[in-house]
């Protein structure tokens, strides 16, 4: 019964995002590449003197991607450190050093790891002009890099790949802002607060007294979502009622985290001016995200230990109300999204339902990604394809008339190297070095192998930039707070220096025919292809560390 629900809900969702995804992604693809500026966009270029008919070479690219993101990196940590100073900071004193850092590394990496319980943390000011200010525009840079990546395929014989400011502007004002008017008032409407009321004292049935946070949660919300930020507002995330009230807010969430992702499938066939491109990328992302959804689902429903006996399923740790499927399906969304938002405590699923949460993280954000780079991950993963595919036939490979010749491999391989390493270097220093082992051994709350697991998720989701955590980890302390800050810093970063490192090389390029041994890069036996190579790579990089943490737990188990 648990099984046919799952397939249901998963139908439900399925259904939704197809209607969405055709207008959607039409939308997009108008928005960056319109010839017509709005009245904002126009003023912001006054401000900062950008020519809006100027395209960029991919090294300007680069360099306006890292000094606005270094600008917010470093006005977000002020905002933080300065936070008593701020109005309505509700009384609360300003961040520490190292957890300031690890926050504004996070919110600016798209990550929004939290280290920290934000009602008791974050005033309004800081969380609604830093963090949630943040997630508009770190969500913004995500999609322009995307973009960027598919005009290096599309465009030909050109020394620019458009215009950082422009596609930041248009991405920000034409879709995130006015998704995220509508979307907040719907949840307003759905039960979730909005408000400025502070802290409320209230009288509890026992007799005592408890103060009740509000806040302006809704606004947070829907693009801590449609972004796949993931920081919430509350330390329980969307688990907590005034977040998330009902199952209906908790579908509109799940939709929300996929919809832009799914959409940019559909703007990319359209900008290389063959939309089956795009279905080809969207049938391999669905692919990845109903197995691993299903997987999550038989390990959470398969009753092996007396207390999910007792209980008829994995019930620890998830919300009554959303029951098993709706808290793996959101589990399985936020995971497979570089969101990290979450409706219940990753640490409570079983080893290898906590396992399948890993490896959606561990595919490289391609199933189907987070908004932005889902897109320039999996693109990045069939250039590996074609390589693989042109070795196979002896032939020059091609992706999109394009040839993919040592350049263009060398940034790809780097490109699924950078954060495997950044994962594995993160774990065994916080094992290995003396210090550092007593200072992550006094952290984590679980012995053994799920201890391992504790710390093997955070440096995934870190490097990853998902900001979800099993809550055993206590990581709020200098090393941890450190690390994880450089792994998001590095996990973001690095990858965008190579995607438009590859997009100038194809740019520049010229588009070859094609022959009767041109590889159909939009049938089936690619997608298959696809799939496999993604699944490959993944389980040869991580599968000694997944042997030592989830797996030894659930076999054990």
């Amino acid at each position: 019964m648990t099984i046919l629900y799952a397939l249901a809900a998963l139908l439900l969702v399925a259904s939704i995002l197809m209607l969405l995804c055709k207008p959607l992604g039409n939308y997009l693809t108008w928005v960056v590449t319109s010839e017509e500026d709005m009245g904002p966009e126009r003023w912001f270029y006054r401000l900062v003197g950008v020519d809006a008919r100027r395209g960029q070479p991919w090294r300007s690219y680069l360099r306006s991607v890292l000094a606005f993101s270094l600008a917010g990196l470093l006005l977000l940590y002020a905002m933080q450190r300065l936070q008593e100073f701020l109005p309505y900071s509700l009384g609360l004193k300003a961040v520490s050093p190292f957890l300031a850092f690890n926050t504004a590394a996070s919110f600016v990496s798209n990550t929004d790891w939290q280290s920290y319980s934000p009602e008791a943390t974050m005033g309004y000011t800081v969380q609604l002009a830093g963090l949630c200010v943040q997630n508009f525009v770190s969500a913004a840079v995500g999609i322009a890099v995307s973009v960027a990546l598919v005009r290096g395929f599309s465009w030909r014989k050109s020394q620019q790949i458009g215009n950082f400011w422009v596609d930041l502007m248009r991405i920000l004002w034409r879709v995130l802002l006015p998704v995220s008017f509508v979307g907040a008032i719907v949840l307003m409407s759905l039960g979730v607060i909005q408000n400025f009321n502070g802290f409320t004292t209230v009288t509890t049935i026992a007799g005592g007294s408890q103060q009740i946070p509000g806040g302006p949660v809704a606004s947070q919300e829907i693009i801590k979502q449609l972004g796949t930020n993931g920081g919430g507002f509350f330390n329980a995330n969307s688990a907590h009622p005034f977040e998330n009230p009902t199952v209906w807010t908790n579908l509109l969430e799940i939709v929300a985290m996929l919809a832009i992702p799914v959409a940019l499938t559909r703007t990319f066939g359209r900008m290389v001016g063959n939309p089956r491109q795009g279905h080809a990328l969207l049938a391999a992302m669905g692919i990845l995200f109903v197995v691993s959804f299903m997987a999550l689902i038989a390990f959470e429903s398969y009753s092996y230990t007396p207390a999910t006996a007792s209980a008829g399923a994995a019930m620890e740790g998830k919300e009554t109300r959303f029951g098993i499927v709706w808290s793996s399906l959101f589990g399985a969304t936020s995971t497979s999204t570089s969101t990290g938002a979450v409706n219940s405590m990753h640490d409570s699923f079983t080893a290898l339902g906590g396992m399948m949460l890993l490896l959606n993280m561990m595919l490289g954000e391609v199933s189907p990604g987070g908004v932005g780079t889902g897109l320039y991950s999996i693109v990045v993963m069939a250039v590996v394809a074609v390589f693989i595919a042109g070795l196979l036939v002896g032939r020059t490979p091609e992706y999109l008339g394009k040839k993919i010749g040592p350049r263009q491999m060398k940034l790809a391989s780097l490109y699924f190297l950078v954060t495997p390493i950044i994962v594995l270097v993160g774990v065994a220093c916080s094992f290995v070095i003396p210090g550092v082992r007593e200072s992550v051994g006094s952290s984590v709350a679980n012995p053994a192998s799920h201890g391992f697991s504790e710390v093997l998720y955070a440096f995934t989701s870190a490097a990853n930039n998902n900001g979800s955590a099993f809550s055993g980890l206590s990581a709020d302390t200098p090393w941890l707070d450190t690390a994880l800050g450089l792994a998001m810093l590095l996990g973001r970063f690095l990858p965008i220096v190579l995607v438009l490192a590859l997009a100038g090389s194809l740019a520049e390029q010229d588009t070859v025919p094609e022959t009767a041994g041109t590889l159909r890069t939009d049938k089936g036996l690619f997608v298959f292809l696809l799939v496999f190579v993604i699944i490959i790579i993944s389980l040869l990089t991580y599968f000694p560390a997944l042997a030592l943490g989830p797996l030894a737990e659930g076999l054990v188990a």
